[in-house]
């Protein structure tokens, strides 16, 4: 299982407390060298007493010390280099210049400094390995090489001690700083899709509020009105049926068709919702944005392709007339097609503010005004005071009508506005842009 970055935030380094070392492994490593390289100092300086007559033991003490210095190598690479530097003359501590230089490359040390140690180093040990070759090569009298043979010799093996160490760190450390920059865009587009993930399921949480407050606005506009005339017509219906029953029985036939309408058009929305499980019915857990948005793009396209037109105010008048309600119908301007969206928004104000006069005024006079303009549409139900006459059927009001017109209104970039009038009765204007004239 690969880490994440928060994990190995929270893990931290493996070791702590071991000084600058991260790891057991890196302790291992740097104290065998430095006892390693502290091993052959001392070897070395055992041949350095005898050229240059030191006493044994304090040469040796000497190497010890000088080759236990690559035990800081990871802390002050450039202190081991100049050790190395310094024991060069002594021809001690190879083993420290060519890891020294490594480390030195392959650390953050800058590079200005890297190279005038590099090229101390070169020029340390270069000198040391002509005097040591011109020694022998004057002491050997049946060899005799060209005046070339020394110096190019002497070259080769400088930069045979040098070189190597010194381009394989700066290789490692071009590496190690590659593989932490990866990490850290790794990281950070971790962090990014976390983020894009937080903000997918926000959306999609609002993506399933607004489905849920558009399909209950639909079910409250489809039902309420319905309801609420079935209700008017059935008592007038209970009234009326001992004194005229051919009267009864038409108020019975309309209850009857207003219920198949209502039962079709509720028929039709469940349809939609199915349809819409169906999409979302592979993802039992949480659901997606993209199911979301698409079962919110077909309920909104089956509803409003099928849902009523402007055309259907003057049924929608009729209905209301036939339950007892005195209403006036007046247009101006040419009717002509808008876009599906406003048509529904149009017809579902008028129908939801003559639902609200059936509920709240009862037997009050109803003026429903339509007006075609340029590029908008605009509407008006207006009702006077009620008569005091007409008994109160008794409908529940949920007070979601006159918030789920300004909800639809607003959302298509029109003015709505609702209120009292003057006269004692209740007015609810709406303007609504032509989305297709725009």
């Amino acid at each position: 299982m690969t880490a994440t970055g928060a994990d190995r935030e929270a893990a931290g380094p493996t070791t702590r407390g071991y000084w600058w070392w991260e790891r057991r492994r890196g302790v291992a490593l740097d104290v065998g060298l430095a006892l390693v390289s502290a091993l052959e100092c001392a070897l070395e300086g055992v041949q350095f007493a005898g050229d240059t007559g030191l006493p044994v033991p304090l040469a040796v003490l000497f190497g010890l010390i000088a080759g236990s210095v690559l035990v800081l190598r990871r802390r002050w690479p450039i202190a081991v280099v100049l050790v190395s530097i310094a024991t060069t003359p002594a021809e001690m501590g190879f083993l420290m210049g060519i890891v020294g230089l490594y480390t030195l490359a392959a650390s953050e040390v800058p590079r200005r400094i890297t190279v005038v140690l590099t090229g101390m180093t070169l020029v340390g040990t270069f000198i040391v390995s002509y005097v040591r070759l011109r020694q022998s090569v004057d002491a050997d009298v049946d060899f005799g090489p060209g005046v070339w043979y020394v110096p190019v010799v002497s070259l080769f093996m400088s930069l045979g001690l040098t070189a190597p160490s010194v381009l394989f760190g700066l290789y490692i450390g071009a590496r190690r700083r590659l593989m932490e920059s990866l990490r850290e865009r790794a990281d950070s587009l971790e962090r990014e899709l976390s983020l894009l993930a937080d903000r997918a399921e926000e959306r999609a949480e609002w993506a399933r509020t607004e489905e849920r407050t558009r399909i209950a606005r639909e079910m409250h506009d489809v039902v309420a009105h319905r309801v609420s005339l079935m209700v008017v017509h059935a008592a007038a219906l209970q009234a009326v049926a001992p004194k005229d029953p051919a009267k009864a029985v038409r108020n019975a036939a309309l209850v009857g068709d207003m219920g198949r309408q209502a039962l079709t058009e509720l028929r039709e929305m469940l349809g939609v919702l199915r349809s819409g499980d169906a999409l979302v019915a592979p993802e039992a857990g949480r659901v997606p944005l993209a199911s979301v948005g698409r079962v919110a793009a077909v309920a909104a396209a089956v509803v409003v392709e099928d849902g009523p037109r402007l055309r259907e105010v003057e049924v929608l008048v009729a209905q209301s007339r036939e339950a007892g309600m005195t209403v006036e119908l007046s247009v101006e301007g040419e009717l002509r097609p808008y876009a599906p969206e406003v048509e529904q928004t149009a017809y579902r104000v008028v129908q939801e503010a003559l639902t609200n006069v059936h509920k709240h005024a009862a037997g009050a006079k109803t003026w429903v005004r339509l007006a075609h303009r340029g590029a908008e549409v605009a509407m008006q139900v207006e009702n006077g005071p009620t008569d005091g006459v007409t008994a109160d059927a008794g409908l529940p009001s949920g007070g979601n009508g006159l918030v789920g017109m300004r909800e639809r209104v607003l959302g298509l970039g029109g003015v709505f506005v609702s209120g009292p009038t003057d006269a004692g009765g209740f007015r609810v204007s709406a303007v609504l842009p032509d989305a297709q004239g725009a």
